[in-house]
């Protein structure tokens, strides 16, 4: 039995991503994490391009790749509680966003978001869009993401971007999911109207992020040093009536309160709590990081929105376009990239290892016949199990888990725990509160 001098009660954190590890610094109270380093998919890790394993240190001579577990997870929002407890940990470099979206039937890349870049298409088309958008609706009632994307941008926008990317992206949830749009792809028709003559100002949550200088493993390392943790515990059970928790090597532990930062279906499955509601969905990620030659299309943006890819990839991110320090020192003179790419799949979905070859195979190809990289040095992957976390539309499932939780002494903290779409900041804020007394209720 784990004790903390809280109360005198036995309370213990699950998971030591961001939130359990900001959790564990504040409270001291012992955190379990079934993987063998901290971040969960927010850390960052290092590969020669003779494909040795992942090392949490870089080189000393600096000769590897950086890469990033979940993809590039860039910090945004302005919560100035978690930025200062960051900044004990690394300095920061302040960056503005620069993305867009490949319309590949066009050979177009239009800055995001594209409703407020009209005038990078062509004329005739870009008339049609704004015309369909700026028309009344009779019904303000968007139900699915699908309803959504058309009732404010129209049917022909939504054909050309929305629609075919929301399906890669959610792995064909997206008519039958409630819209997050309305926080990723703000609506605006003033600026939608200005972007069709000419520019307009950038909108949207991460029109601005941070990334500290030594990369994300910086902040998760130094946040484990003031954490007490125990590694290579992966929950398979938890008996709420006896308050016991087990383990997948055959240990168990009895606890008072539980803090727990897992997904919030994972707790459902573990905790064999039931619920009217049918559990909301989920998409998994195949993330794949990949160094290699410079292709010849010029490419500064941070990352790049694909509807349309024959191997069904959704998003490329360029991590060398962030910081240089992301590539090999003897390759940071322009001539190799470092990247991610990410494909989405079903929750519950799992790929073999031949699976993830050959579909690893495919996207290579594609991305070399869009000329964006040439000779690849290094390819890994990383499976992401719970990546993005949808509702159904209606759906009371997640309050109806949360309430169960908690009424079992369990409290979900942070985004996945508590299934809601947030970036690093605010689940860094989630477990520095989750020990306060007013962050208990």
């Amino acid at each position: 039995m784990i004790s903390t001098d809280m109360n005198q009660e036995t309370t213990i954190i699950l998971g030591a991503g961001v939130t359990g590890l900001a959790c564990g610094a504040a409270t001291g109270y012992t955190i379990f994490e079934k993987n063998r380093y901290p971040g969960g998919i927010c850390s960052s890790y290092y590969m020669t391009a003779s494909g040795e394993e992942r090392s949490a240190q870089r080189r000393t001579d600096e000769e590897d790749y950086r890469f990033e577990y979940g993809g590039g997870h860039w910090i945004f929002g302005s919560n100035a509680e978690a930025m200062k407890f960051l900044s004990a940990f690394d300095t920061f470099k302040t960056y503005n966003r620069k993305s867009s979206v490949y319309i590949r039937s066009l050979d177009a890349s239009i800055p995001f978001p594209i409703q407020n870049n009209l005038r990078y298409l062509p004329f005739g088309l870009s008339q049609k869009i704004l015309t369909e958008i700026l028309q009344e609706h009779d019904s303000t009632d968007a139900g699915t993401m699908h309803e959504w994307c058309e009732l404010h941008f129209g049917r022909t926008l939504s054909e050309l971007f929305f629609h075919p990317f929301h399906n890669l992206y959610t792995s064909g949830l997206w008519k039958v999911i409630q819209p997050q749009d309305g926080y990723k792809s703000p609506v605006n028709k003033e600026h939608i109207i200005e972007g069709a003559q000419s520019h307009v100002s950038s909108v949207g949550y991460n029109v601005s992020f941070v990334y500290p200088e030594h990369g994300l493993s910086a902040l998760t390392s130094g946040m484990e040093k003031r954490c007490t943790i125990q590694y290579n515990k992966e929950v398979i059970s938890i008996d709420v009536n006896n308050r016991r928790i087990f383990f997948n090597d055959g240990s168990d532990v009895v606890y008072d309160q539980i803090i727990t930062t897992l997904p919030l279906n994972v707790m459902q499955n573990i905790t064999r709590l039931s619920t009217r509601a049918q559990q909301d969905p989920y998409t998994s990620v195949l993330v794949l990081n990949i160094g290699a030659k410079k292709g010849k299309r010029e490419i500064d943006d941070h990352w790049i929105y694909f509807p349309e890819t024959t191997s069904g990839f959704h998003r490329v991110g360029f991590y060398h376009n962030v910081d240089q320090n992301f590539l090999p020192l003897s390759k940071r003179n322009g001539g190799y990239v470092s990247l991610y790419v990410e494909k989405s799949f079903r929750g519950g979905e799992r790929l073999i290892e031949v699976e993830i070859e050959n579909l690893t195979r495919s996207i290579i190809s594609e991305l070399r016949g869009l000329e964006l990289i040439g000779d690849v040095e290094i390819c890994d992957p990383t499976w992401i199990d719970v990546a993005y976390t949808w509702s159904f539309p209606r759906s009371s499932w997640r309050e109806e888990m949360i309430s169960s939780l908690r009424a079992n002494n369990i409290r979900p903290v942070g985004r996945y725990a508590a299934w809601k779409f947030q970036g690093i900041l605010d689940s860094i804020h989630d477990g520095l509160r989750a020990g306060s007394i007013e962050g208990r209720g």
